[in-house]
C-alpha cells in the first residue's frame, strides 16, 4: 500500500505544547505542536509497545559530568512505561541508536494538517 497524505486535524485543534491522537488507516497516530511546528508519531513505543504519544514532552538534558547538566532547546517525547526518550524533531532515540520511533511527515495546507500514512 502506497503512503499518501491524509487529513488528520485542523491546526486550531492543537495548541502549542499540546497533542492530539487520531486514527488514520487503522493506525493510531499522535500529532504534536511544538512551538508552531507539527510532528506525528505512531502511538507505539518501539521498545515494548507502550502508548508512546501519551508520554511527557520535555526539554532534552545533556551532561558532561556527574552533577552537571544543562537543558537544550530540543524537545523529547518520553515513553510513559519505561521512560525511553525520542527526539521529537527526528524520532531518533536519546540513548539507544538501534531503536527509532516511527515518525510521519506532516504538512499544513489551508489550516488543515495532513499526515503521510
Amino acid at each position: 500500500m502506497t503512503a499518501s497524505y491524509q487529513p488528520i486535524a485542523k491546526v486550531s485543534e492543537i495548541r502549542p505544547g499540546d497533542r492530539k491522537i487520531v486514527t488514520v488507516k487503522g493506525k493510531e497516530i499522535g500529532i504534536f505542536n511544538i512551538k508552531g511546528t507539527f510532528h506525528a508519531f505512531l502511538n507505539r513505543c518501539p521498545h515494548m509497545g507502550a502508548p508512546l504519544c501519551k508520554g511527557l514532552i520535555i526539554e532534552k538534558i545533556e551532561s558532561d559530568a556527574p552533577g552537571s547538566f544543562r537543558f537544550k532547546s530540543e524537545m523529547v517525547l518520553r515513553c510513559p512505561w519505561h521512560r525511553w526518550e525520542f527526539d521529537i524533531a527526528s524520532g531518533e532515540p536519546v540513548f539507544d541508536p538501534s531503536i527509532r520511533a516511527k515518525k510521519y511527515e506532516v504538512k499544513v495546507k489551508n489550516g488543515t494538517l495532513y499526515c503521510k500514512v
